[in-house]
């Protein structure tokens, strides 16, 4: 990326980089070891790092830290804790000790926590996670404050946020995929680990007319409203020349992402008038969540300073395409290479039509839970249309693929429709190259060449619960087709033919979950029903999923969540969309009794007063409504 002279990218992050430079060689590499290969954490070394880090922090103007960490709102919530502590001849030093970067108690009892804590016994707190790094972030006026991302639990290490869960979702994937590495021998001296690379669309409108509208204000959508005759219909705004107020803005919210390490890469106009989209490189995926939490809080803060408001409500106005959040997941294998790409070699094309397999019985088997990590209320609203993937979970392939996985389904693929044949230990198939599909705006679980995107998640909600569940889905087929393959060695089986023999089962068993044609038809809805597909069109719907006793167990049974927790999320996230539903109803209440009822009185008081008295007419005016 061409970096501006004016911005060093990373400059406010407490990176490797920079704590080579305040931290011991033998400090910087156990931190090292912790954060990049999942080595066990010293606390000998917590005092080291806290010191270094305030030091650090001060140096770029912070006098206060905060343990910045991701409550159940879908947000981000901070508490900032100065460091100066007064000393006894009345004067103050500045002071951060090893315990209060590890722990805060930030109590947060107003947190949703879905029955997890009572009020009485509501003490919370907050643990480091050194895998993502800290950083100095200047809000509106410029001030800077120290963030150190961690977790957020009760007293009793009960999971009160979104980044808890998606940890422990990446500790059940990373030893899934270690136990399939030894199976096809390879070695696991590296820890695997998903990426993500979270596609962030929005709306821009400007600060004046935002103030005009209550409903948006209140509730970030219109709740009233006309579609004008010239809408998106000539699709001439989809990558369109940017306007060079929206480009300051835009330009501005790459500088001070970059400040922050979030390696922002593309920005274009969107297809709806007002809409646009900012893109980054691939993180890994924990880091990725917290980058695009930043991102969205960016996009809100600079909007503001250019006479802006950003907008990321999943469907702010009727008729044209809401903004989503394109979830673009993989999984990286102990051997540093990406296991969901077609390899140039038979074993790691017989890896990669592994994790293929496991990915679409994971999806398949555990397409509620997927469908209910991307319900909202806004979501509701966007899912069907305009490009947004229907409520019906789905995979979509490619010709290519989808050609391959129907041989593999009767255990002998030997051509492509691309032609050309090799050895990939499996059986005959042809070389895979890459991009071996074509898009399909359609689907909610697209398979892109190298990655699955997943197109259901809400533009305003976090990456974390979307990704936790992919985890899960794949940690749990994983470990299906690794139990299925370790039994069959046992019984002396040949390991190609072992691993063909399941791979086309869970085709046979599975294939109902792949779809390659447009996912908006009639004709697909009732092909769904067919096949037995859940089709979970509202919130309320898909939520149910969290009291299925297999959804539940299989939580439990990785270390995700307890069963407790999982009960918190249903109530939580239900009440969240009851509380939404009812203040829209509030608000469009409101409106009509303030703005419109008015104004048809009006109207109406107006027309009869310019007739003749003869042809006035004798109905009285529209009474007033009742007071509640």
């Amino acid at each position: 990326m061409n970096i501006p002279d004016d911005v060093v990218f990373g400059e406010n992050v407490f990176s490797p980089k920079i704590m080579r430079q305040y931290l011991s060689s033998d400090t910087w590499e156990s931190l090292r070891r912790t954060a990049k290969e999942g080595a066990p954490f010293d606390p000998a070394i917590t005092d080291e790092v806290a010191c270094a880090m305030k030091t650090w922090a001060m140096s770029k103007g912070a006098t206060h830290y905060t343990h910045w960490f991701q409550p159940l709102t879908g947000a981000t919530a901070e508490k900032h804790d100065s460091f100066f502590t007064p000393d006894y001849e009345g004067s103050v030093i500045a002071h951060f000790s090893g315990k209060e970067l590890v722990q805060g108690e930030p109590d947060a009892s107003s947190f949703p926590n879905g029955g997890l804590r009572a009020t009485f016994e509501a003490r919370g707190y907050t643990a480091w996670d050194p895998t993502s790094p800290a950083f100095v972030k200047k809000g509106p006026n410029n001030v800077p404050v120290l963030c150190i991302p961690t977790i957020f639990c009760g007293y009793n290490g009960e999971a009160l946020d979104n980044k808890t869960p998606l940890l422990r979702s990446q500790v059940a994937l990373a030893n899934q995929v270690n136990r399939m590495a030894r199976l096809f021998g390879v070695p696991t001296n590296k820890r695997p680990y998903a990426t993500l690379g979270a596609e962030q669309e929005y709306f821009l409108i400007d600060k004046k007319f935002f103030e005009q509208r209550i409903d948006i204000v209140q509730t970030g959508r219109t709740l009233f409203g006309r579609r004008p005759a010239r809408h998106q219909q000539m699709e001439d705004h989809y990558f369109g020349q940017i306007q060079p107020r929206v480009l300051a803005f835009m330009a501005e919210v790459d500088r001070e992402l970059w400040r922050v390490g979030v390696p922002a890469k593309t920005r274009h106009n969107e297809v709806s008038p007002g809409q646009f989209e900012i893109a980054p490189v691939f993180e890994e995926q924990n880091l990725a969540c917290d980058n695009n939490m930043i991102t969205m809080q960016v996009l809100e803060e600079v909007a503001d300073r250019h006479g802006l408001v950003c907008l990321l409500h999943e469907k702010p106005f009727a008729g044209v395409n809401g903004s989503g959040k394109h979830n673009n997941w993989t999984v990286n294998g102990p051997d540093g290479k990406n296991w969901l790409s077609p390899g140039k070699t038979p074993h790691e094309n017989a890896i990669f039509l592994a994790m293929l397999c496991a990915v679409i019985r994971g999806v398949d088997e555990y397409a509620p839970l997927l469908r209910a990590a991307c319900a909202s209320a806004g979501n509701d609203h966007r899912l069907g249309a305009n490009e947004a993937p229907p409520a019906i979970i789905s995979i979509f392939l490619g010709e290519q693929l989808s050609d391959i996985i129907n041989q593999l389904e009767k255990g002998k693929p030997t051509s492509s429709k691309s032609g050309g044949k090799i050895i990939i230990g499996v059986s005959t198939l042809p070389q895979l190259p890459r991009d071996v599909t074509d898009r399909n705006r359609t689907s909610p679980m697209a398979f892109t060449g190298n990655k699955f995107e997943l197109r259901a998640v809400g533009s305003s909600q976090t990456c974390s619960l979307p990704n936790a569940a992919l985890n899960l889905l794949t940690a749990a087929s994983l470990d299906k087709l690794c139990t299925d393959l370790e039994a069959a060695l046992d019984r002396g089986e040949n390991f190609n033919n072992a691993l063909q023999t399941i791979l086309s089962d869970i085709v046979k068993k599975h294939k109902r979950i792949i779809f390659d044609g447009d996912g908006y038809t009639e004709a697909w809805k009732k092909e769904a029903a067919r096949r037995g597909l859940p089709n979970l069109v509202n919130t309320p719907a898909a939520l149910k999923v969290l009291k299925d006793p297999k959804i539940v167990a299989t939580f439990e049974k990785y270390g995700i969540l307890t069963p407790r927790e999982v009960e918190s999320r249903y109530e939580i996230h239900k009440a969240a969309y009851e509380h939404i539903i009812h203040y829209e109803s509030e608000c469009a209440l409101l409106i009509a009794r303030t703005q419109v009822h008015p104004a048809v009185a009006e109207w109406q008081s107006c027309t009869r007063s310019s007739l003749p008295k003869s042809r006035r007419s004798t109905t009285p005016s529209i009474p007033a409504p009742a007071t509640r």
